[in-house]
């Protein structure tokens, strides 16, 4: 078992830092909140102070933190993993960021020498606590191998979407949809609801038929439709709608930059920009059921 640097130990990267204790490995934790490292701590995980006591004898080091601005911070600043960590440590980012930042940082892990993946994941904080996530990794093919067996651990379905920077690019096109998806059941529920239909027995019928989709039948837009949901925890993240906002916006990014055509991209993003001005971008992002076609009261 090796030595891993686990850099943001959030609603994500707590249960995944703690995962890979479990399988054996010493993790050393660091975030920018002391509470969230002393929470690494009680998971097992090796508190740390700075970035480069992380680093300090780390095989891999693994970063999962929201912006990309954060990414830049934690690789490039000063006293960051690039100055911290030797020479032939495997990096791992797994933030899903803007691919403009995915190629600056890692052009300048490559300059230095280091092995750099984009691995960033799906299935949220569920799939985190239970290892089951889906990991989407741009890679060189010996950086994925490298890679492969701490991937092993944290989730089921592992896909190498081949060079660095494709794994950035693939969860982007598909976060864009699921936000598209989220919106695209709390209107199908919503105008259950109003047109007077009993809600529970139109998501029986929905989830088997053609406008079943995952944020309906796979996360849960309502208390009773899946086991656990945050739904039923009054919509606590989760996955938050202002991170379901700066994922729809890193895709109109690339839709501009790339001149690709992506209007309902566009009007989810709308949508979730004026939910979270509203006040509610702490909450789950299926609590945007509460925003459309009348809401649900408070």
């Amino acid at each position: 078992m090796t030595t891993i640097g686990f850099v943001g130990i959030g609603n994500m990267g707590l249960p995944m830092s703690a995962n890979l204790v479990k399988a054996g490995h010493t993790v050393r934790a660091y975030d920018v909140v002391p509470e969230n490292v002393k929470q690494a701590e009680e998971a097992g995980c090796v508190a740390t102070g700075s970035i480069a006591e992380a680093c300090d004898g780390a095989e891999a080091v693994i970063s999962i933190v929201p912006e990309g601005d954060h990414v830049r911070a934690v690789y490039l600043d000063g006293g960051g993993v690039l100055d911290s960590a030797a020479p032939d440590t495997l990096l791992i980012d797994m933030s899903t960021i803007d691919l403009a930042t995915v190629h600056a940082v890692q052009g300048a892990a490559k300059a230095r020498g280091f092995e750099m993946l984009d691995a960033p994941v799906s299935r949220g904080t569920k799939g985190a606590r239970e290892g089951t996530l889906v990991i989407i990794a741009g890679a060189t093919d010996g950086g994925f191998a490298r890679a492969k067996p701490y991937f092993d651990v944290l989730g089921t379905d592992i896909f190498h979407t081949g060079a660095p920077g494709t794994g950035c690019a693939t969860k982007i096109c598909n976060n864009m949809m699921m936000g598209i998806n989220f919106i695209c059941a709390a209107e199908g529920l919503m105008l259950a609801e109003h047109i007077g239909l009993d809600v529970d027995k139109f998501f029986e019928i929905v989830s088997k038929s053609s406008g079943a989709n995952w944020p309906l039948v796979g996360y849960g837009m309502l208390p009773g439709m899946v086991e656990g949901c945050p739904a039923e925890n009054d919509y606590q993240p989760g996955f938050t709608a202002a991170m379901m906002r700066k994922d729809l916006r890193l895709s109109q990014q690339a839709a501009q930059a790339n001149g690709a055509s992506t209007p309902l991209g566009a009007q989810a993003h709308a949508v979730f920009a004026l939910y979270c001005k509203a006040g509610y971008s702490e909450l789950d992002v299926s609590s945007v059921i509460r925003f459309i076609g009348g809401g649900l009261p408070e």
